[in-house]
Formats: structure tokens, C-alpha cells, sequence
């Protein structure tokens, strides 16, 4: 079983920023694609950001690309959301989901809170 534990969340204006982190409690982290998730209220949860398990690609959401950096690193068990210029219809719970694909293993984080108000 692994654990992942977000943290980093929390209440913030437009136009600023935060660091979202998830630390995973498993030695073989870089077996792990990682993405990240979100989901506002009363939507559908929708994929943000995805870092191959050696962190050498990454992909984006249209909605997000150009202000958020997903990042990685397998020595620490750990990864990042970094999220710049937020706007408020980024203001959702994020997950951290860690997954071995081709073995259909699948594993999520408990979520963080992000709202974006002035």
C-alpha cells in the first residue's frame, strides 16, 4: 500500500502563488507516473499535470499550461504542483495520484484545498 500525503494548500488572491507538495511512503516512487487532479465543487475531477515515473516529460492541461510546473524528485519520495498567475476558477480540492499504468495500479492522496479570492 503506498500513502501519499498533500500538503501546501490554502487561500490565496489572484495573480499569486503556490507550491503543492506530495510525499509518497514507498521506496520505489520512481516506479510512479504522478499526476495531479483537481476537482471544484460541483464538477467533475479533471487532470491537471503529469510527470513521467524518471521526471523526464511532462504534460498539461490546456487550462493550466504556461503557469504550472509539475516537478519530481525520487530521492526525496516527492512531488510538486507549482502553480503561478492562479485565477480563481483554479480554486478546487487537488490530488496527488501516483500510477503504475501498465499494471493498473492506481493510488490517490487525500486532497488539498486551493481557493483563489481576493
Amino acid at each position: 500500500q503506498v500513502r501519499l500525503v498533500e500538503s501546501g494548500g490554502g487561500l490565496v488572491q489572484p495573480g499569486g502563488s503556490l507550491r503543492l507538495s506530495c510525499a509518497a511512503s514507498v521506496i520505489t516512487f520512481n516506479w510512479f507516473q504522478v499526476s495531479w487532479y483537481r476537482q471544484a465543487a460541483g464538477k467533475e475531477r479533471e487532470l491537471v499535470a503529469t510527470i513521467t515515473s524518471g521526471g523526464d516529460r511532462t504534460t498539461y492541461a490546456d487550462s493550466v499550461q504556461g503557469r504550472f510546473t509539475i516537478s519530481r524528485d525520487n530521492a526525496k519520495n516527492t512531488a510538486w504542483l507549482q502553480m503561478n498567475s492562479l485565477k480563481p476558477e483554479d480554486t478546487a480540492v487537488y490530488y496527488c495520484n501516483a500510477a503504475i499504468v501498465q499494471s493498473h495500479i492506481n493510488y490517490w492522496g487525500q486532497g488539498t484545498q486551493v481557493t483563489v479570492s481576493s
